[in-house]
Order: structure tokens, then C-alpha cells, then sequence
């Protein structure tokens, strides 16, 4: 019998522990692991959804085998998409080694008989939690995020039948008020992930708990987003090129996080999403969380996210540029003490 703590030890990535575990109970299946009659439907959902961009879509969330909660919705879609042609990526939270992104990936592997990547460049089909990646994506390309809650809404209103209806009316005045309290009592909009974003011009949408770095890649995109909840049995799209706006009023613009004087730790990046890390002794470093990229950053550290296609004006991500002027802790000092003043003066 093999020692598993040696085989633990040899293994150089979560795929090489996962290679010798026994996959006999996958025999039999139908190909991508659910039924025809399962696929089509979901596919009709994304076709609804597609037609309807930022509604949310109700469809027939079928038991997988992983917990609801582990990305159930975003393995039907992929797994409903998917082809023998087809190039599959599994992100989570910016890394493709977690142990979920890889039992995902193994599912599409051995029910599918799809290749798989971590080069967002070379997948059709990318499934991700968390995180949109940092290199531009191409009109070929599908990108299915995993949702915990559909309904921005719900933050504001936990009756989904009063939303529903708000929703039909285009009345998202209880969004407005909430958004509006954020900023009485913290001077900004403290929304660190599922910012409301209003698809189309019409319907208001959540765009799953992305940093507000990402929320810009949505807007006026190539490829196309699809969204997908196993719990709640629902999904919705934003097709290419569709705008894409966060909330926001004209006073209390929307902002990105910011990494002021800070670089990646392993390929200096400035212009990625990084991610804070403690160390043993007390001390901080950043990282890119979107390691694959990083990757790519450690051999040339000058590659540019659009690296893979022609031409250079591809707007993708908030802009970088440190000198672009953004919020600081003085200038929303200075908004509070103009609020006070204009309600002393009225």
C-alpha cells in the first residue's frame, strides 16, 4: 500500500493528489455528467437570460456532486456548455489550485474529456468564483461566475415577491436610499463586493461578490458573463457589449480599491488586484490574487494584459494610473463638513 503522506509529499499541485483517487462511481454517466433533457433546459435559461440582460431567470437546479454553496449553478452551466472541443478553466477566488477549483475541474476532466488550463488566454469556458481575470477576455469566450444571492435587492428587502415587483417597475428607489445612508454615515459608499451595477439602462443587478475591481470589466465587455445560483435555481447574463453602470450619485462617484505604493511581492505588478497577506513574524505583503497571471507577470514583468491580442486600446479593469485623482481620507473629510454645512445653512 502506497504511503499517502509520501504521495502527499511527491505531489506538486492539488491535480496530483486527486490523480490516484478512484473515479469507478463516474461510470455510466451521460456525457458531462447530466442528463440531455437537463442541459437542454439550462440552455434555454441562458438563452433567456441572454435575451433579457441582468434578469434574473429562473431554471430546474438539479443535485450535483458537490454542496450547494460550492458552485452547484456554475458547474450545471459550464457542464451544460461544454464540448469536446471545449478549453476549461476553473478559478477560485484567483487561484486555480484551491481544492474546489480543482475537483471542478476534475468533474469536466473525467465526465467531458475536455482539456484543461490556467492560461485564461487559451480557455473557451471559464468558471470562476470571486474574481474576474485580470487578462482581457476575447469574443469567443464564456465566463460563468458562481452567485450566493441574485437579488441586489435583497440587501434593502428580504420579501422576494416586493423586489420581484420592484424589479418589473424599474423602482429602485430603496437601493438609492440605502446607498444614500452609506454615505451619511461613513461619507462614501462602503460596498466592498457586490456592488449594485444597473445592466442595459434597466435592470439592477448583483454582479456576485467581486471586489469593485472587477465591477468595470462588465461594462461594454467582448466576451460574455453568465451568472448562475444552484440554491436559488436562478441565472442571469450581461452579453458582449452591453453597458454596464455601478450606482452612484454625482457627488460620491464610484471608486476601486486602491494599493497605494504597493507591488506585487512576486512580480512587482502595480496594476492588479492584490491580495493582503500576514506573515508569521507580524508583517504584511501583497500579492496578485490572480495567481496565473502572476505567473506570466514573473517571466515579463512589462506583459500586458491584452498581450494575446492585436492593437493596445482595450479598456479592461479600472484605470492604474496612480496619478488618477480618487477619494482620500481628507477629501471625504472636507464632503462631510460641506454636507453640514448646507443643513445649517438650510
Amino acid at each position: 500500500m502506497t504511503d499517502g503522506r509520501s504521495v502527499a509529499a511527491d505531489a506538486e499541485s492539488v491535480d496530483d493528489l486527486l490523480e490516484g483517487v478512484r473515479d469507478d462511481g463516474l461510470a455510466g454517466y451521460n456525457y458531462a455528467y447530466l442528463d440531455e433533457h437537463t442541459k437542454r433546459e439550462v440552455r434555454r435559461g441562458v438563452l433567456k437570460a441572454i435575451a433579457l440582460p441582468g434578469h434574473q431567470v429562473p431554471f430546474a437546479s438539479r443535485e450535483m456532486p458537490l454542496a450547494r454553496g460550492w458552485g452547484t449553478g456554475g458547474i450545471q452551466t459550464s457542464l451544460s456548455l461544454l464540448g469536446p472541443e471545449d478549453t476549461f478553466k476553473v478559478i477560485d477566488q484567483g487561484s486555480d489550485e484551491s481544492v474546489n477549483a480543482a475537483n471542478i475541474r476534475r468533474l469536466a476532466t473525467r465526465t467531458a474529456d475536455v482539456e484543461t488550463t490556467t492560461d485564461a488566454t487559451e480557455a473557451s469556458v471559464i468558471q470562476t468564483r470571486h474574481r474576474i481575470p485580470e487578462e482581457v477576455l476575447d469574443d469567443d469566450q464564456i465566463l460563468v461566475l458562481q452567485v450566493p444571492i441574485t437579488d441586489p435587492l435583497r440587501r434593502v428587502d428580504g420579501s422576494d415577491d416586493a423586489n420581484r415587483r420592484r424589479h418589473a417597475h424599474g423602482n429602485y428607489s430603496k437601493m438609492w436610499v440605502a446607498l444614500y445612508e452609506n454615505v451619511v454615515e461613513y461619507g462614501e459608499i462602503k460596498l466592498s463586493s457586490r456592488y449594485p451595477v444597473l445592466v442595459d439602462n434597466r435592470y439592477l443587478m448583483d454582479p456576485s461578490p467581486i471586489p469593485r475591481w472587477d465591477v468595470s470589466k462588465l461594462d461594454d465587455a467582448d466576451n460574455l458573463f453568465l451568472f448562475a445560483a444552484g440554491r436559488e435555481a436562478r441565472m442571469y447574463a450581461v452579453p458582449p457589449h452591453t453597458d454596464v453602470e455601478p450606482l452612484a450619485f454625482d457627488d460620491r462617484q464610484f471608486q476601486v480599491e486602491r494599493f497605494s505604493e504597493q507591488a506585487c511581492e512576486y512580480c512587482s505588478s502595480e496594476d492588479t488586484f492584490l491580495t493582503e497577506v500576514e506573515t508569521d513574524d507580524g508583517n504584511r505583503r501583497y500579492a496578485c490574487n490572480d495567481t496565473a497571471f502572476c505567473e506570466k507577470r514573473q517571466t515579463d514583468s512589462e506583459l500586458s494584459k491584452a498581450h494575446h491580442r492585436e492593437g493596445t486600446d482595450h479598456a479592461w479593469g479600472p484605470p492604474t494610473d496612480p496619478n488618477v485623482p480618487y477619494e482620500t481620507d481628507g477629501d471625504r473629510e472636507e464632503h462631510r463638513t460641506a454636507d453640514a454645512s448646507r443643513g445649517e445653512e438650510e
